[in-house]
């Protein structure tokens, strides 16, 4: 693990906090797509070393054994909550299909294998200095690190670099959107396992690769879905919702949120985690077939008789 992580140089994104490779374009492709949005004063670039001299600090909060939440302060980015998940004593192969280290030399090849411990880092913080990699140290660490979709890649080749390169998994039907490229860049298609006992699968509907995290608590064995924005948590709770694009209020097709549920269908949810610190605290399974089915009335006019 090294240190001087706040003096990096690390160009990325004001508005979403991707992480982004020199020379960096006009516009963000990520803020520029329908999905996000470039602000009305324009695209604004910064750096890490510029964040870490504001006096940005990374908040960590056990949300349960086992569990923790990392988020930026002051809100940075699209500002949000992101989850270190760790198995107890876990060693995880970091092997896979490995990336090139730019988008021109981006053909795969296999990865050596290599040991590592330490838990999942799902989506990764647009923000880093040295006290935020000590304390992610403290609580175990990181073996590896997944974003659920292009969104939420945040800093995660710096987050890389801080843990001995750790594999950043990346679903291949979304690494166009990948802005920097490294080794430690792994594509995988469908589901994957980082870690051991930690799971990610596609499920599609936000971006097409658009992922969830699957961790079972130690405590209770309860299966908790790291949902990010693919099942979000809404205030309801008992409720959860899919969007194409939350700040612009893009809704998906009723096909296209009942697949998504079709894809967890046979999981035992027992308990979901949101991008912005939301939670369902019971019964998730029931929540996502229930919410999905709803969802999905609603935008095929089942019920406009009601407006």
């Amino acid at each position: 693990m090294t240190t001087g992580r706040g003096e990096s140089d690390t160009p990325l994104c004001a508005t979403c906090g991707v992480e982004a490779a020199e020379p960096l374009p006009e516009v963000c492709p990520v803020c520029e797509d329908e999905r996000q949005f470039v602000p009305t004063g324009g695209q604004e670039w910064t750096t890490v070393r510029a964040l870490s001299a504001s006096g940005r600090s990374l908040a960590i909060a056990e949300v349960e054994p086992g569990l923790h939440a990392l988020r930026t302060e002051p809100r940075t980015g699209i500002g949000q909550t992101c989850y270190l998940a760790t198995a107890p004593g876990a060693v995880t192969t970091a092997s896979g299909t490995g990336a090139g280290a730019s988008e021109a030399d981006s053909g795969d090849s296999r990865a050596d294998a290599t040991s590592r411990r330490g838990g999942l880092l799902f989506d990764v913080p647009p923000f880093i200095d040295d006290a935020a990699v000590e304390a992610v140290a403290a609580r175990g660490g990181v073996a590896a690190i997944v974003a659920s979709h292009p969104h939420m890649y945040g800093l995660q080749l710096e987050w890389s670099r801080a843990f001995d390169d750790a594999p950043v998994f990346v679903s291949r039907i979304d690494a166009d959107w990948v802005q920097r490229w490294g080794p430690a860049i792994r594509l995988y298609d469908g589901e994957a396992e980082p870690v051991p006992g930690i799971r990610v699968r596609q499920v599609g509907g936000h971006f097409p690769g658009s992922s969830v995290g699957l961790w079972r608590s130690p405590v209770d064995g309860g299966l908790v879905l790291l949902g990010s924005d693919s099942i979000s948590p809404v205030a309801r709770q008992g409720w959860v919702t899919f969007m194409r694009s939350f700040p612009n209020y893009l809704p998906l097709s009723a096909r296209a949120v009942r697949m998504i549920a079709s894809r967890v269908a046979d999981l035992d949810v027992e308990r979901i985690q949101g991008s912005f610190g939301q939670r369902t605290g019971s019964d998730g399974a029931r929540a996502i077939a229930e919410s999905a089915e709803r969802y999905a009335e609603w935008v095929s006019g089942a019920y406009d008789d009601r407006i």
